[in-house]
């Protein structure tokens, strides 16, 4: 990779209307040991419940997984929904990755449910828990550094793995706290991009150092939909677009998997649709080439160190190709200045 912002990868573990549950966390591992040889920074593995098109729940387990099947890679959660967990549990967890793969193992850390509030409900947490997200990260951080700051708990395996945390956000919330905090701050412009600029800007202008971090370091999430051609990139996007107004505007509907492609485009020209749609307007659809223009234009705009890439496809060997098309188009690039 020859340009200074670091690429990454947002890894949702997609469950498309071509493949199975199975066949996407195969493809998860792939995509991962394709990112790895390419040079990628990253993967992260979000938290998301109730989803039929996301696979990617039990996050700590799919990391493990993808862990023992690649060599040098970084892993990590983006995110582990912190509201609902007890700090010691994915203290326990993360330590346990972190023993077993040294120096590959990242903690992202989000203040959301990851779901809706019935499934909240599901999982056994009160919804108010959130209100706790600052004092449950030093918690947390207690167990990982093992200087516990709750009298006489320690987590075992965690007490002194220093597994580097990141938080996580889509609001000046995040932003503040991750530079209150000192810690690196990854914002998810790639679904909900309206203050990205502005959370940018308070978390550099806040930034406090802190023992894992000297400096502010910031990540910026970003889609891309590649493929060779920009005629077959368009009509991936097409699907894609279909499938978020199907999984996000009609989520629990019964006739969402009846409706046709022209049902859903007339969906997507409404108010609703658009809005869904716009959730995603920091994407790029086209060739490699123009992936990686709008990705080095866009890590300039957000004053991001790192872009965290949602690579999407109507398979998971549609992202894959989608990684090495990128990593091709960077390397022959030519050099800034």
């Amino acid at each position: 990779m020859p340009y200074d912002v670091r690429l990454s990868i947002l890894d949702l573990a997609p469950v498309s209307r071509r493949e199975s549950v199975a066949e996407s966390l195969a493809g998860s591992v792939t995509l991962a040991q394709t990112a790895e040889r390419l040079g990628f920074e990253r993967v992260w593995y979000a938290e998301h419940h109730n989803m039929p098109t996301i696979a990617s729940s039990a996050t700590a387990v799919l990391i493990a997984h993808v862990a023992a099947h690649t060599s040098t890679i970084r892993l990590g959660s983006g995110g582990i929904m912190l509201p609902n967990h007890s700090p010691l549990v994915i203290a326990e967890q993360f330590g346990t990755l972190a023993t077993l793969h040294p120096n590959r193992i990242d903690l992202g850390l989000g203040r959301a449910p990851g779901t809706d509030q019935r499934t909240l409900q599901a999982l056994r947490r009160d919804p108010r828990v959130a209100d706790q997200f600052p004092h449950d990260v030093r918690e947390l951080q207690g167990y990982l550094s093992g200087a516990s700051i709750v009298d006489g708990v320690q987590a075992v395996p965690g007490a002194g793995t220093n597994v580097p945390l990141t938080i996580l956000g889509s609001s000046l919330f995040g932003a503040e706290l991750a530079a209150a905090y000192g810690l690196p701050y990854a914002f998810a412009s790639h679904f909900a991009p309206d203050l990205l600029l502005q959370a940018m800007r308070v978390y550099r202008e806040s930034f406090q150092p802190s023992a894992q971090l000297a400096e502010p370091y910031a990540i910026a999430a970003f889609n891309a939909i590649v493929a060779p051609t920009r005629d077959e990139a368009a009509e991936m996007d097409a699907v894609v677009r279909r499938s978020r107004i199907r999984s996000f505007l009609l989520r629990g509907a019964a006739a969402a998997e009846s409706l046709s492609d022209e049902d859903l485009d007339v969906l997507a020209e409404s108010p609703q649709g658009r809005q869904v749609l716009g959730m995603m307007r920091r994407t790029v659809v086209g060739t490699g080439e123009d992936a990686v223009a709008a990705i080095d234009a866009f890590a300039a705009e957000a004053s991001a160190d790192e872009v965290m890439l949602a690579v999407h496809g109507t398979r998971a060997d549609e992202r894959t190709r989608a990684l090495e098309l990128i990593a091709a188009a960077r390397v022959a690039a030519p050099q800034p200045a």
